[in-house]
């Protein structure tokens, strides 16, 4: 918190309520005298005030530095984590301000067992659609993106649509089994955003992945059951059947992702 600077004016005040009386007895004896005597009178002390203004001598401004925090103890250390902690997380959600006057009275009358303005339930709540709604407009971008591209995509020669909104090309029809919901498939793979940045390569690993039809995104069991064995296919995943609109180990939120899949097999079959 910034330390207040308190600024003083200072200015001096005249008081001559002798130097009145004195001026109305002058003026009543000596009326012509009294006017010349009243009118120097009031130019020396327009005069004199003028220039106490003007040369009033303002004292410099000081700012006070704050002192610095230090961590003396593990109990100071762990509080300061604590903090971080929390900036950090609220930090990756898209949060950018923090109001840490309302977190303070939050932790304090929780700490200190005082009733508290929300309960646990709509603490949940509230979190819930505040984190959604600034996840939503850090997304947008990616999501905008997404649309944007399988409106153009679904146009060209050889991309398939499915009523999902699930878009692939055929680069290789293999002859094998297709997989079903139970089976568990060995396939390649590489995996790229939009802009071509890659974040997913199995070729590159040296190895295969081996994995459940279920056990990866919507996208994936939708498409490999369409797959035979020996197939490679271009496929682009919309984000509501990819990782959705949150962001998702270093997957971005509302990113259409685009994969090339090479189902080498099916186990067992």
């Amino acid at each position: 918190m910034k330390s207040k600077i308190l600024f003083r004016h200072g200015g001096t005040t005249y008081a001559t309520p002798e130097c009145k009386n004195f001026v109305s007895w002058w003026f009543t004896k000596n009326s012509h005298e009294g006017v010349k005597i009243l009118c120097g009178i009031v130019l020396i002390l327009t005069v004199a005030s003028t220039y106490a203004q003007n040369t009033s001598v303002k004292k410099p401004v000081t700012k006070t530095a704050a002192p610095a925090v230090q961590l003396k103890t593990l109990e100071d250390s762990a509080n300061y984590a604590m903090g971080l902690s929390i900036a950090n997380f609220y930090r990756q959600q898209g949060v950018t301000k923090i109001n840490s006057t309302l977190v303070t009275k939050a932790i304090n009358d929780a700490m200190s067992g005082k009733p508290t303005l929300l309960n646990d339930a709509q603490t949940s709540t509230v979190l819930m659609a505040y984190l959604n709604n600034k996840q939503m407009v850090k997304s947008k971008p990616n999501i905008d993106a997404c649309n944007n591209f399988l409106v153009t995509n679904k146009k060209r020669q050889g991309v398939v649509t499915t009523a999902s909104g699930l878009q692939y090309e055929v680069i290789t029809q293999g002859s094998g089994p297709k997989p079903t919901l139970q089976d568990t498939v060995v396939c390649n793979y590489k995996g790229a955003f939009l802009d071509g940045n890659e974040f997913d390569n199995s070729y590159k690993r040296g190895e295969p992945a081996e994995f459940g039809v279920t056990r990866v995104i919507k996208g994936w069991t939708e498409v490999l059951q369409l797959m035979p064995a020996g197939s490679k296919y271009k496929v682009y995943v919309p984000y509501q059947l990819g990782y959705g609109a949150s962001d998702y180990n270093g997957i971005p939120g509302g990113s259409l992702l685009i994969f090339e899949i090479e189902l080498l097999s099916v186990k067992g079959k």
